[in-house]
């Protein structure tokens, strides 16, 4: 491949992670674009990568394939940094920005290997407390920032911890939300901790085996309210950091909106995740309010 012919495909890989970005994880895609132009390529790659591997298990026909293509990325990445070439539009990116940067291989395979271990979960196989499912946002979510963050040579502590607390309440919160999708494909409550199931009446003892139950409404509120407070004190946590974080890191740090926009929809829904509100505009605001909150927050020099 000529120079000309491979900066070509790479441009061309760029666009595609992008547009992947803006049709699979739109409230993000927003906050990418309040990036200084320098540190974008790398967060678009970056998050191209985590919708991958996020959405490995819906679009596949059958779990085990699903579960192939997250080992395949798991398998890429240690390709990406033996400097192999790997046909495939976000590899590429990501092997571009690797090149540029210092990115971290432990984070990224952790990224992936926290979605491998999900997978293999049984429909019925719920975390036991609220500690493992904190940790599988921070595996998954809060990644992507401290990633983002080394690709634009930031390093904070404050920054990172910021970065942690803000991405375990995303991640709680997007698991929320995602709930009424995997009771239609019969995983019920997979997400929601057992403890936290137990609590509200979300599971029932009989005959020696526990039932899962989804017609307890009042229920699962109280459930997703209780999950959403911990979100919540994640969020307090990570703006009390504000600041001692280098301005530098704040455009980073903008997930902490969409992570608050979804959070003030169930509380207007009274934290029912099958209310039709959460699914209207972005995060259950019109689109343009969403973009002002943005932008706004922006300008502020804040998140």
């Amino acid at each position: 491949m000529n120079g000309a012919s491979a900066s070509s495909s790479l441009k061309a890989a760029f666009s595609y992670c992008a547009q992947q970005v803006r049709k699979y994880d739109y409230h993000h895609y927003l906050c990418l674009l309040e990036l200084p132009p320098s540190m974008r390529k790398a967060a678009f790659a970056l998050r191209a990568l985590n919708i991958e591997t996020a959405r490995a298990m819906d679009v596949a026909s059958d779990p085990r394939i699903g579960l192939m293509r997250l080992v395949w990325w798991q398998e890429a990445i240690d390709k990406i940094f033996a400097n192999t070439l790997i046909e495939h539009p976000t590899a590429q990116a990501l092997s571009s920005v690797i090149a540029d940067t210092k990115l971290s291989k432990t984070w990224l395979k952790r990224s992936v290997e926290a979605r491998i271990n999900d997978a293999r979960r049984g429909d019925n196989d719920m975390p036991e407390t609220m500690a493992e499912l904190e940790k599988y946002a921070e595996d998954t979510v809060s990644t992507m920032l401290y990633l983002t963050l080394q690709s634009g040579g930031i390093m904070s502590t404050a920054a990172d911890h910021a970065a942690s607390h803000i991405g375990k309440a995303s991640g709680i919160l997007l698991l929320l939300k995602s709930l009424p999708y995997h009771a239609s494909h019969s995983r019920h409550f997979s997400y929601i901790p057992t403890a936290v199931a137990s609590k509200h009446g979300l599971i029932v003892k009989q005959g020696g085996r526990e039932d899962r139950r989804l017609d307890s409404r009042e229920g699962l509120c109280d459930a997703v309210f209780e999950m959403a407070s911990v979100a919540n004190a994640h969020l307090e946590k990570a703006r009390k950091l504000a600041k001692s974080v280098p301005a530098e890191a704040l455009p980073v740090l903008l997930p902490a909106v969409p992570t608050q926009v979804l959070l003030d929809s169930l509380r207007q829904v009274n934290f029912d995740v099958f209310d039709q509100r959460l699914t209207r505009g972005v995060l259950g605001i019109p689109p343009l309010w969403y973009q002002l909150k943005l932008k706004w927050t922006s300008w502020r020099r804040s998140y």
